[in-house]
């Protein structure tokens, strides 16, 4: 899974992106700091994990990753090239989600590039571009099916779809607010509508409002309505808390964070949000040898998921053994599990949940 940290200049995203990845990525007070992409790999904590290596003390430990890329700061105009923003464009194409860090603390010795802390503004400004970019492409797709359909009538419904998209563009909304059935979906393949991916607000708040829902703040409160308007995540975090909270080891990070009220990071917060928005769960697999997460699409059938694994593990796919993670823990051991009747055997229409502990079976 790869995530894209978009947002203004000077609204706290490098220092958020430096947080989460320890990356060192620069992090100044001005415009444009960051012009390549940062991009910084970040395990999934995974408690279930912890659970099986303690059981097998296995020789390797594998949690499921995420890739955060920083990108660029934007300004208005980036769509038509203004600023950095055909590199913005282009990198932003390359990431299944977008979180967008949003300024909603005070603080006069920070500029703000448009003068004034306001993350409705400031989510107007980027998602503006983003809309512009993606009319430039419609627009495009537009006047090449017409052309095909001079030899082909059955592209009919794809012209409808794209004129039905150019006009939810031009009232300024995003693609993902327009309500698509599979076919329509597929037509989407082979054009990657920038407001189309889904997207995390990232509310950076100050060190005095840390809470999981600072609605004492008019920022965060405003910029929630319109994120739940939207049916897109949000969640508040202080940037420069969550740089002092990584550079602490787990116990102390834990007596950090219980003394200020909260029980987990920004961090793990947002890891959970973009798992929910994707759509995604783990199944894990354990051993004497290794440990493992996998990350999968909710819905995932057992073929499909051996298929991480190894494509000979979903060509020859015979059955899967399955135990849930919260079974096991009741057992405490495989071989209770086993003499509970809690370890089955499932076959090629078993759709995968969160948490399965799997052996798969497969022949070549």
């Amino acid at each position: 899974m790869k995530l894209g940290i978009v947002g203004l200049p000077n609204v706290g995203k490098s220092t958020l992106f430096n947080a989460l990845t320890n990356a060192g990525a620069e992090s100044a007070n001005y415009p444009f700091c960051t012009i390549e992409p940062n991009v910084g790999v970040v395990t999934v904590p995974d408690k279930r994990l912890d659970f099986l290596n303690d059981m097998y003390h296995a020789e390797k430990y594998t949690p499921a990753v995420i890739e955060f890329v920083d990108i660029a700061g934007l300004v208005k105009g980036a769509s038509k090239g203004e600023g950095l923003g055909n590199k913005f464009l282009s990198n932003i194409r390359e990431v299944d989600a977008i979180v967008h860090v949003v300024r909603c603390f005070e603080d006069d010795n920070i500029i703000h590039v448009d003068g004034s802390v306001d993350p409705l503004r400031d989510l107007e400004t980027i998602n503006l571009e983003l809309i512009f970019s993606d009319m430039e492409m419609v627009e495009r797709r537009i006047d090449r099916t017409k052309k095909a359909m001079k030899g082909d009538k059955t592209l009919a419904s794809e012209l409808a779809l794209f004129e039905r998209l150019h006009a939810l563009l031009s009232e300024g909304k995003c693609a993902r607010e327009a309500e698509l059935d599979e076919t329509e979906r597929s037509y989407l393949h082979d054009t990657p509508l920038l407001t189309m991916k889904p997207v995390i607000y990232v509310a950076n708040v100050g060190e005095d409002e840390i809470s999981e829902e600072p609605l004492s703040n008019p920022h965060y409160a405003a910029l929630k309505e319109q994120a739940d308007k939207e049916k897109s995540g949000v969640l508040a975090v202080c940037a420069q808390l969550e740089a002092e909270i990584a550079e602490l080891d787990g116990e102390e990070k834990a007596m950090f964070l219980s003394d200020l009220g909260i029980e987990e990071s920004g961090l793990d917060r947002l890891i959970k949000e973009s798992y929910s928005l994707l759509g995604l769960i783990s199944y894990l697999t354990a051993g004497p040898q290794e440990v493992r997460a996998w990350t999968i699409t909710r819905g995932t059938k057992a073929p499909g998921a051996a298929g991480k694994i190894h494509s000979d593990f979903e060509r020859g796919f015979i059955r899967a053994e399955i135990v849930s993670y919260d079974d096991l823990v009741k057992c405490g051991t495989m071989a209770a599990a086993r003499e509970a009747g809690l370890y089955r055997s499932e076959g090629k229409d078993y759709v995968m949940k969160d948490g399965d502990i799997v052996l798969f079976r497969f022949n070549v």
